[in-house]
């Protein structure tokens, strides 16, 4: 098969024939009687697979000049295609891409097997395959069960959890098959299957009362007429997740009438560029993720702001650069999200303070992931960074994964008020409470400025944080090198740049020990974080980049 042309298979018409320019003709999909019984009879609209891609039948047919009976096929990838269904000046079928369409001889595809023929296929026929092995279902990575060293003796009726990923699922197969075969399944994985309508999938749930999670990843389903009347199916459904699927949020909205018991969902790496008010859906939601999806306007989250059970929103990789709540001044809590405890917001756009000043409206928050936003570049190193957030969050108990624990809390607080003392000075702030009247710009700036001054009393002048002119001199840190597992190394200190890499501190150790430096494996510890041990693990990074600082020790080893 020649991948990515006009048509493929055996006599195949050149690309240079395809991009001929001539009158346009439209040619109907219906193939003729002689050819029909090739392929299925409702092969139009049906899934199939060709070489590890997926598409979708949008015509049989002729293809003169050539001979025969072809489909033209949509292809999930659209770099898998050559043109968008139209053939030296004949239109024979329609893509949303402009090369995602091809055609390919009806022996070259697959139009997939039901269920329980995948079922048998993976697990009956070849046990010793699937032992030990994990499946990730909604995110989250579980050990199979049910399967293990099955046998003879072990039926399907005992399967709890299926992966059925990518096994060519295309249809239920016979009416209530799967009820009688195997009723017990709880989750089930159904992704990059060859399933093209909710109606399919439904006809799988309803047969499976215990159902609680549904995994439909990287697949294509048509939007179901009445999604109301598929509603029992998904009586029991908690855990669905349709990431990869080129869903928009309406067409979502479209189908949700059908999980209104759900409680985590998961479309993350679809077409959502802006969402829409879920009235009366989506109501029970606790998890939400919709990373991956280039929202980039931070207006558009406040439409689900409303949602009145969500407590953990993934916002990761959507080109955010804001997020605002205008219905309160700052210092103060909004009514919008008002179960949000989880926040993950990693790899956005964010550069300005301020917007982190806005999740601090947020009553419910605890836990915020924000790595890889330019905000937290600006600083002089992570740890800076770090304290600034914990400061400006009150609330927070989780950040970037790692737990803020008191201590922490108090060093970054106070930190913070000395950071910014001056500017508080300069505004209007005083250390005598009856004269202390900061400006309202320094108090939109930093909100929390003042509860901390109410908290632990104004910086004396001693405290206050002065920026120091920039000179190597001032970028030097002491570091003391201590070798733990050779008993008979005195520990060496030296002076050195922040910004040296790890790969040039061990040349110098290989200077100082002779020991070979891809041999060596450094750690550090800091008397901000007694007890805790960090790596040091990448060459290239500086060590500012771990937040190494003044008076630190580095630990290093071999073997």
């Amino acid at each position: 098969m020649r991948r990515g042309g006009s048509l493929t298979g055996e006599a195949c018409v050149t690309d240079e024939l395809c991009h001929r320019v001539s009158p346009m003709r439209i040619v109907n999909s219906e193939s003729p009687s002689s050819m029909a019984e090739s392929v299925p009879p409702d092969a139009v609209g049906r899934r199939v697979a060709c070489d590890g891609e997926r598409g979708t039948v949008r015509y049989v047919g002729a293809v003169p000049p050539t001979a025969g009976l072809w489909l033209g096929v949509e292809w999930d990838n659209p770099e898998r295609g050559k043109h968008d269904g139209c053939h030296e000046g004949t239109r024979y079928f329609t893509c949303r891409h402009p090369t995602s369409g091809s055609f390919v001889r009806t022996k070259k595809v697959s139009f997939g097997v039901d269920v329980l023929t995948a079922m048998r296929q993976r697990y009956e026929s070849e046990p010793e395959q699937v032992t030990g092995e994990e499946l990730t279902i909604s995110s989250k990575t579980v050990e199979r069960v049910g399967f293990e060293a099955i046998s003879e003796k072990q039926r399907l009726e005992n399967c709890r959890e299926v992966s059925l990923a990518g096994c060519g699922v295309c249809s239920p197969g016979l009416d209530d098959e799967i009820l009688q075969t195997s009723p017990n399944i709880i989750i089930l994985n159904l992704a990059q299957s060859l399933l093209c309508s909710w109606e399919d999938v439904a006809c799988i749930a309803r047969q499976l009362t215990k159902l609680r999670e549904l995994q439909l990843g990287q697949n294509r389903l048509r939007p179901p007429a009445d999604p109301a009347s598929l509603k029992p199916a998904f009586a029991n459904l908690k855990v669905l997740d349709l990431s990869g699927s080129a869903l928009s949020w309406p067409e979502l909205l479209e189908c949700a009438p059908m999980w209104h018991a759900l409680e985590e969902l998961y479309a993350f790496d679809n077409s959502i560029t802006e969402l829409q008010r879920p009235i009366g859906v989506l109501q029970s939601l606790t998890v939400l993720d919709l990373s991956n999806n280039p929202l980039a306007d931070g207006s558009e989250i406040l439409k689900i702001a409303e949602l009145p059970r969500l407590e953990k929103l993934n916002l990761s990789n959507t080109g955010l650069s804001t997020l605002q709540f205008p219905d309160v001044d700052p210092g103060l809590k909004t009514a919008m999200f008002p179960a949000l405890k989880t926040l993950v917001l990693k790899g956005n756009n964010i550069s300005e303070w301020w917007v982190v000043n806005e999740l601090d409206k947020l009553a419910s928050l605890r836990q915020l992931s924000i790595s890889r936003n330019p905000v937290l570049s600006g600083e002089r190193n992570r740890e800076t960074a770090r304290q600034i957030l914990i400061a400006r969050l009150g609330q927070l108990h989780v950040l970037d994964s790692m737990e803020i624990v008191p201590e922490e809390r108090k060093g970054a607080e106070l930190d913070y008020c000395k950071m910014f003392g001056e500017k508080w000075l300069e505004s209007g702030g005083h250390r005598d409470p009856a004269m202390d009247r900061p400006s309202a710009e320094f108090t939109t700036l930093h909100p929390r400025y003042q509860t901390l001054i109410q908290k632990y009393g104004a910086p004396e002048e001693g405290e206050l944080k002065k920026q120091k002119p920039f000179a190597l001199k001032n970028q030097l840190l002491t570091v003391t090198f201590m070798c733990p597992d050779q008993a008979d190394r005195k520990p060496i200190q030296k002076k050195i740049p922040d910004t040296m890499t790890v790969q040039k501190v061990k040349g110098l150790l290989f200077r100082l020990l002779k020991v070979q430096g891809s041999e060596l494996k450094l750690t550090y510890t800091s008397s901000k974080m007694e007890g805790k041990e960090i790596e040091i693990d990448n060459d290239l990074k500086p060590l500012q980049f771990y937040s190494v600082e003044d008076g630190d020790l580095v630990l290093v080893r071999w073997s």
